[in-house]
């Protein structure tokens, strides 16, 4: 089967209706089956590391699936429980007695409801544009740190690490960060060989895959599951027993395994009502916030994300999905269910898998309820440490360094809002780590020349152009604490009345990294209608960083001034040069003069020069110098300086940036 996306060029739009689920049921059933193959393990994973019983979470992902498909517009995300929630969902555990306690999970289950609602009436009022108003940059460094305290959650997990009562070791991030040394010295040898050599699979069967032809759709966690069970076998896992290595004893159990119904339908024995007195105590809404805006925030942006994949470019109401969303955590949480989101990770397994319409989201709940009603038996041979170490790979691909990386390239105070929101959040929670990182972006946007009066208000002027044809000029600022006013009015203007739109950005003082990618996300709505959106003005601000998605500010840009006098029979071959390494122009004036070897040879006359001077940003500066170093000066005489100018207009002196901004104002 191939993972390539359908070819659309001949094929219509895919419909999640009557017709649609006969017409494509071959298309959605497969992929249907094969995502169940990655959900049934993070589902279980995801459970035992919220604190909840592993059945949780197929709880959730059968009641999303099938809720989900028949609410939501979305035709190729899967709804279930993702790793994102983790942090909150065991915090709000051990806030209510710790993993294990039966009154903590049922007290997590009414904060669950009360969050469903919230998300219901997010739904209903419409109000699912207030997932724009977060930065990405913050919500980036939220996301890396959530895979940070997945990983040395599940680290101790992973070795078979446990205490003298039995219980896996826990804390706060930082303070267990710190005890990872004394986790690997105390590992359980066995239980750490199934860890380790799962994580291993994670990593290696991507690459390895690759070359095994049919085998290669078949998934990493599945594959994870075929060798740790039978390892788990192999150390005799379902009878309590020890074993001695290098003088020290170890003790093997089924406490290592997956805790699963022991007959056919006994998960319905599992299911679990909330304990609503729990919600007299305040601290209960400080959880259900928490899982309101951070599962909402993380839903809204995996069902963009997953738009964006789409090969038909289908759009989802982000209302309607996060009605649905609310629909399916109300009744998940009512019989013992983790909160769900719109999960990427297994929407962009679907979508590769050749799913088509929603009824894929649909089949991979059907097989999960077959597989927990019919074999319990075998889903309790599970080792508790394969899940870990899948649960570990996800967290490193949360916090891959690549993200460091990458937000650095965007611009210096992008790193700088990721990193302290990471910080933060590692030392204090979700949400008071995302403030962090929205205050310090304030703060960043004020010592840019941002109005404190235009940090949350837009200040815009329409004009209309011709009959098909609206402007907006945007004054003071376009940052993402004013964007959601400034989103209203571009979708009023061009997407309610069907118009094309200009967008001039030239007077303002700046827009920001989260504003440039947003933008660009207008442009594919307008494209998907019919209309054209263009952004004029970008030229006339300066990117604080060498990249298209750098926020802009209005300023002088600073350059490099390359002046370089030579002998006038090699002027062509420099400018040519020049020319060649990414100059964008240059400035050629006769002149004379007399060099240090000229006169030390007794010359008195001047000798007839040219004066080349070039503008150039820092990189090209730097090559140019280089071919001057290597292939001039050797054989010629010439005369080269360099001095720091500020100027106007960048793009007049910059390649990238000038073929950006052309390529910007094309679409």
């Amino acid at each position: 089967m191939s993972n390539e996306p359908a070819n659309t060029s001949n094929e219509e739009i895919p419909r999640g209706n009557a017709s649609g689920f006969v017409k494509y049921f071959k298309n959605d059933f497969v992929s249907g089956l094969l995502v169940f193959l990655i959900a049934l393990p993070l589902c279980l994973g995801i459970s035992l590391a919220c604190g909840y019983p592993p059945i949780a979470g197929i709880f959730t992902a059968i009641i999303g699936s099938i809720l989900a498909t028949f609410i939501s517009n979305s035709e190729l995300t899967i709804k279930g429980p993702a790793a994102g929630l983790i942090v909150i969902a065991i915090g709000c555990i051990n806030d209510f007695g710790g993993p294990g306690n039966t009154d903590a999970y049922k007290a997590a289950l009414a904060v669950g409801v009360a969050a469903a609602v919230m998300q219901i009436l997010f739904g209903l009022f419409r109000a699912g544009i207030l997932g724009e108003f977060f930065p990405i940059s913050a919500v980036h460094g939220m996301l890396a740190a959530i895979g940070v305290i997945i990983i040395v959650k599940q680290f101790p997990v992973a070795l078979g690490v446990v205490d003298e009562h039995g219980k896996t070791p826990g804390g706060e991030p930082l303070e267990m960060l710190r005890e990872i040394p004394h986790y690997i010295a105390e590992a359980n040898p066995a239980i750490a060989v199934i860890g380790v050599v799962s994580l291993l699979i994670m990593f290696l069967w991507p690459v390895i895959s690759k070359k095994l032809g049919p085998l290669k759709v078949l998934p990493s966690p599945m594959i994870v599951l075929l060798v740790a069970v039978p390892m788990g076998m192999a150390f005799d896992l379902l009878h309590a027993h020890s074993y001695v290595l290098k003088g020290h004893k170890y003790q093997l159990s089924e406490q290592f395994l997956v805790d699963m119904p022991d007959r056919m339908f006994g998960m319905f024995d599992y299911i679990t009502f909330p304990d609503f007195s729990a919600l007299a105590q305040p601290k209960a809404w400080t959880w259900a916030m928490m899982f309101f805006v951070i599962g909402s925030l993380e839903s809204m942006l995996s069902a963009k994300a997953v738009d964006l994949l789409d090969p038909w470019k289908r759009k989802t109401n982000m209302n309607r999905d996060m009605l649905a969303v609310g629909v399916g955590n109300l009744c998940s949480s009512f019989v013992g269910g983790l909160p769900m989101i719109s999960e990427i990770v297994r929407s962009k397994a679907n979508i590769d898998n050749g799913a088509r319409t929603r009824f894929a989201d649909l089949w991979h709940g059907i097989f999960l309820l077959a597989c927990v009603a019919l074999i319990p038996t075998i889903l309790h041979k599970i080792p508790l440490s394969a899940l870990a170490a899948m649960l570990v790979f996800t967290g490193y691909r949360l916090a891959h360094p690549t993200e460091f990386i990458h937000v650095y390239r965007i611009g210096k105070e992008q790193l700088a809002i990721f990193v302290t929101t990471l910080v933060v959040v590692l030392a204090t929670d979700l949400l008071i780590g995302v403030a962090a990182g929205i205050f310090l972006k304030m703060v960043i946007h004020v010592a840019n020349g941002v109005p404190m009066k235009s940090l949350f208000k837009t200040y815009l002027e329409v004009q209309d152009i011709d009959d098909n044809t609206s402007l907006i000029l945007a004054h003071e600022s376009a940052v993402f604490s004013n964007w959601i006013p400034f989103r209203r009015q571009i979708e009023q203007i061009g997407l309610v009345k069907h118009r094309n739109l200009i967008v001039d950005l030239s007077n303002t003082k700046l827009v920001d990294h989260s504003v440039m990618g947003k933008l660009e996300e207008m442009q594919r709505d307008f494209e998907q209608e019919g209309l054209t959106f263009e952004i004029r003005g970008l030229d006339a601000l300066q990117p604080l960083a060498d990249n298209a998605h750098a926020a802009r500010k209005r300023g002088l840009a600073t350059m490099r001034r390359l002046t370089v006098i030579a002998d006038c029979n090699i002027e062509e071959w420099l400018e040519n040069n020049f020319v060649r390494l990414g100059a964008t122009g240059f400035t050629s004036i006769p002149c004379g003069g007399s060099g240090r070897s000229q006169l030390e040879d007794g010359a008195s006359a001047s000798q007839l020069k040219v004066r080349i001077e070039v503008v150039l940003p820092n990189a090209t500066c730097e090559d140019i110098l280089s071919f001057l170093r290597q292939e001039v000066l050797p054989v010629h005489q010439v005369t080269a300086c360099v001095e720091t100018v500020d100027v106007v207009r960048r793009d007049h002196f910059d390649i990238a940036v000038s073929e950006v901004h052309q390529e910007t104002t094309q679409h």
